[in-house]
């Protein structure tokens, strides 16, 4: 008979265990979505980068094109890590294929990948399939990435389960990392975040703070 025991499962993510990947958050390249709204796809990708920086979860962020035709990507992101944060531009639509991206994984040298980015069935499909059959445990944020169809999209995401991936979404990610209030170190940070990005959650911000902000090392 199985034991409960007041411990996390193995899939849960830490903000040690694994690299996040935003891949193609740019502007020529969000021009088409139609699985999401543009400024919900923008509010949740600046989410998941200001959880990324405030944990200092270690990220690769990477464009395609961004010279000759993706443009710039996401203030959101690009503010969240700063301005001056290495950015890998590519070639490849699948960032797998890109030398220079599987280098800064291994360089990195996290177990798990976490991805999100446009477009899903393209971008996003091509390095979780990728990094699958290579052994990396997948996740991905499935409404920090969109594409030009609701279809395009469902269809991606459900490829990506059928062959592993674990799906989540911007705030789930946000809150996995937090795992336990009592975490006062980045309690303000969540919340901080959850406000700005989530429109809150019904949580009494003060209340919860005086109940466990001041408590540590959970």
């Amino acid at each position: 008979m199985a034991k409960a025991i007041a411990s996390a499962a193995a899939r849960l993510l830490t903000p040690d265990d694994h690299t996040l990947v935003l891949i193609d958050h740019q502007s020529q390249m969000a021009f088409p979505v139609r699985s999401i709204d543009v400024a919900l796809l923008r509010t949740n990708a600046g989410l998941v980068s200001k959880a990324a920086a405030g944990f200092a979860v270690p990220t690769i962020l990477t464009t395609v094109a961004k010279a000759s035709f993706s443009g710039p990507l996401f203030p959101e992101i690009a503010e969240a890590f700063g301005e001056a944060a290495p950015v890998i531009d590519r070639t490849t639509m699948n960032a797998w294929e890109d030398p220079n991206i599987t280098a800064r994984v291994n360089e990195i040298g996290k177990p798990k990948l976490v991805f999100a980015g446009l477009w899903t069935s393209v971008c996003i499909v091509g390095p979780a399939l990728s990094a699958l059959e290579q052994g990396f445990p997948v996740y991905v944020i499935t409404d920090a990435s969109g594409d030009v169809s609701d279809e395009a999209h469902e269809r991606a995401v459900q490829r990506m389960l059928q062959a592993g991936a674990q799906p989540l979404t911007s705030l789930q990610y946000l809150l996995e990392l937090q795992r336990d209030w009592a975490r006062g170190a980045t309690y303000d940070l969540v919340t901080g975040i959850a406000r700005t990005n989530a429109g809150g959650y019904g949580i009494g911000i003060q209340y919860a703070k005086s109940m466990f902000g001041a408590q540590e090392g959970h």
